[in-house]
């Protein structure tokens, strides 16, 4: 029988050869990144409210005239050099104005749908998860705000309590939260069966652990998808509440109080109506535009 030599050692085989290597796959913020930078209607869109957000931050400080600075013997000039699109029937320059109103419309989106989604949220988390005589409770309270026409029940309050932002606001969240309720509800029923949120249950977790740790999150591209294209619908609910009368104070540079005094002088001075009516429409399609595009990307049966 041949001894063995000292030197001679099995040497160990390559693993980096010959085992494949498994690669990890993409996070789902990696891969919804990766989609949206692929869809032509979500760069359109985040580029329009990225410059309306930006003239609403740094508006004052870019405005090329006082938006409140009146010039009567200038009132009414056409677009040129000096005035980009023309005066109103005070002199104010309206460019510096549609700068100043973006404020207020973002400021006034943001915050009704903040609103919304705080009374909304809850409503439909602990009615979709309990389910019973709560959701019964609950759910007819809801289709009884739902039974008063958004926009009457907004000029019954802005009627009662007058003009100003604070009021605006107050009407348009009293008026839209009634959809986050539906919306969240039909979302927890079906995710309250889950095998992750019955596991939780099962290992001891509160109820209210549970709804905010393995439900909530759950939700969350719904909401933030309609609540993109929602900001659209909010916008035009203040012009329009502006434009009658009912909304912001005159004195306010908003979009629907620009489009509203400068109606009557249409036939010889179209711009005082014109540009704001544009700013409205661009602005409104460019959270359209990101809210399609966030549904193609966040929601999972359209992947590539």
């Amino acid at each position: 029988m041949a001894n063995k030599r000292p030197n001679d050692q099995v040497e160990p085989q390559s693993l980096d050869k010959k085992t494949p290597k498994i690669q990890k796959s993409k996070s789902f913020q990696a891969d919804a990144m990766r989609r949206f930078k692929k869809n032509p209607t979500g760069i359109i869109g985040s580029i329009i409210i990225s410059v309306f957000i930006f003239l609403a931050i740094f508006g004052p400080f870019i405005t090329p005239h006082d938006p409140f600075e009146m010039n009567l013997p200038r009132h009414h000039e056409p677009p040129s050099i000096e005035y980009p699109l023309g005066t109103d029937n005070f002199g104010r320059c309206v460019l510096s104005r549609i700068i100043f109103g973006a404020r207020i419309s973002i400021l006034v989106g943001l915050t009704v749908i903040i609103f919304r989604m705080l009374i909304g949220i809850p409503v439909g988390l602990i009615s979709g998860y309990y389910g019973g005589l709560t959701e019964s409770i609950l759910m007819r309270f809801v289709d009884a705000v739902i039974a008063f026409p958004g926009i009457i029940l907004a000029l019954a309050i802005m009627a009662v309590r007058g003009q100003g932002l604070e009021n605006v606001i107050l009407a348009l969240s009293v008026t839209g939260w009634t959809t986050y309720a539906r919306l969240i509800r039909s979302e927890v029923l079906s995710l309250r069966e889950r095998e992750y949120v019955q596991a939780a249950r099962g290992v001891g977790f509160h109820n209210l652990k549970v709804m905010l740790r393995h439900i909530l999150p759950n939700c969350l591209a719904s909401i933030i998808v309609y609540s993109t294209m929602t900001i659209a619908v909010v916008i035009i609910a203040e012009a329009s509440l502006s434009f009658l009368g009912l909304g912001a104070a005159a004195q306010d540079a908003t979009w629907g109080t620009q489009m509203s005094m400068e109606r009557k002088y249409l036939r010889y001075a179209w711009w005082g109506v014109t540009f704001p009516g544009a700013a409205i429409a661009i602005v409104v399609l460019g959270f359209n535009l990101l809210g399609d595009a966030l549904r193609d990307v966040l929601d999972p049966r359209l992947k590539d």
